[in-house]
């Protein structure tokens, strides 16, 4: 089955592509973008992939659901299109970077800029209907994703994995511990961030020592 994603990808996860739910969900998704306004883009559902290719990805970021008002998704989670005003998550994310490591607050929410330094932006379901969160989640979307984080605990070593809240906590089970360095804490969402779950996590200052510890390349968040 033919599947417009990056071909580094493609070579780990063409089995995936030939399982019946797989084309079950092309199907949906297909029927979804002829029939509603869906996001992000038809072009954008893989961009998470596209941006990162399996050899350079060092970090994995896990959100839940795209962004569902007009214009907003990208295909990157938390990550919002240049000049689209930044959601209360993305920033109290940029809020912690500030503290962490006194970098200053950024004029956009797109983080290709990450993606493109090997930091996996992965949505847990990679498409929504406009203005309906979470209206294709059940749809077969967490099984492809879920074999996706399966498949980089497998195949690579020394993946640093970002968990913020309970829906991204549940992946750990996913990821062999022996082999890759896993954070959590709350979510960055104001419900979460400002009850005092999220900001101080040092995640990002946290994960760059990491991969100097395994001579790898830091993320210039």
């Amino acid at each position: 089955m033919k599947v417009n994603i990056d071909e580094s990808w493609k070579s780990e996860l063409k089995e995936e592509f030939e399982k019946p739910y797989f084309v079950q969900l092309t199907e949906f998704v297909k029927n979804e973008y002829q029939s509603h306004r869906c996001y992000p883009k038809g072009k954008a559902i893989f961009a998470a992939f596209d941006y990162c290719k399996f050899d350079d990805l060092k970090v994995v970021i896990i959100g839940q659901d795209p962004y569902h008002g007009v214009d907003q998704a990208n295909g990157l989670c938390f990550s919002v299109k240049d000049h689209i005003a930044m959601p209360p998550s993305l920033i109290n994310i940029f809020k912690e970077i500030e503290q962490d490591l006194t970098k200053p607050f950024p004029k956009t929410g797109n983080l290709e800029r990450w993606a493109k330094q090997g930091v996996l932006l992965l949505n847990a379901t990679l498409t929504v209907r406009a203005h309906q969160a979470g209206s294709h989640q059940g749809k077969g979307w967490e099984q492809f994703t879920d074999q996706v984080i399966s498949t980089i605990s497998a195949k690579k070593e020394n993946v640093v994995f970002l968990l913020w809240g309970g829906f991204a906590k549940k992946k750990a089970q996913l990821i062999d511990k022996n082999k890759h360095h896993i954070l959590t804490s709350g979510h960055p969402s104001p419900l979460s961030a400002n009850r005092g779950y999220w900001f101080g996590n040092k995640h990002f200052s946290k994960t760059n020592a990491f991969l100097k510890s395994k001579h790898l390349e830091p993320v210039e968040w």
